[in-house]
């Protein structure tokens, strides 16, 4: 009997790669800055989450990179 291989749905922008969503905020904050908000700044959009627990929840990477967007107002280009 062969093995079975499970794979990994495709993403598509509706549903946004965690790898997708570390980059941007990287991009937005800086490496060591996007880190630190990841784990210490609640944001009231996800519940009273850090953007860590929100994802650990299973909250897409898009509906926690939208609130961080509202929350810190980055522009509408940067989104």
């Amino acid at each position: 009997m062969a093995p079975t291989i499970r794979l990994r749905a495709a993403t598509t922008l509706a549903s946004m790669r965690i790898t997708v969503f570390r980059r941007l905020m990287a991009d937005e904050f800086g490496a060591t800055r996007a880190e630190m908000l990841a784990k210490d700044h609640v944001l009231s959009g996800l519940g009273g989450r850090t953007v860590e627990e929100a994802l650990e929840a299973g909250v897409s990477a898009k509906e926690i990179w939208k609130q961080v967007c509202t929350e810190f107002e980055v522009p509408a280009e940067r989104r």
